[in-house]
């Protein structure tokens, strides 16, 4: 198993998911803290929200695990929702800080 192909292509997925209220990805926002493969394919996602009371703090997490769990080669992912450290503008990506003009 190539852990490193494979952790491309679950970064791709996670690409594809949006906070509702923000138009960029969750990667990009930096809500991904670590994705961790083991040699059975089993992902241990670490992720967190951009605040603890997110309207979207129920279904954003679950969207995120399903679209994990559709890439070829996972067999199981266990995500865990932290608070710690807490999430801030820090995070985002140069391209994140471009789209919301937070230069």
């Amino acid at each position: 198993m190539d852990k490193a192909a494979l952790e491309a292509k679950i970064v791709e997925a996670t690409k594809t998911v949006y906070d509702p209220e923000i138009p960029v990805d969750i990667y990009e926002l930096g809500l991904i803290y670590n994705i961790d493969i083991n040699d059975k394919g089993v992902v241990n996602l670490r992720m967190t929200l951009t605040t603890p009371m997110c309207p979207v703090a129920d279904s954003l997490p679950m969207e995120v695990q399903q679209k994990v769990a559709m890439v070829e080669g996972v067999n199981d992912v266990e995500l865990e929702v932290v608070y710690d450290p807490p999430w801030s503008k820090d995070m985002m990506s140069e391209e994140a800080r471009f789209a919301l003009d937070m230069f």
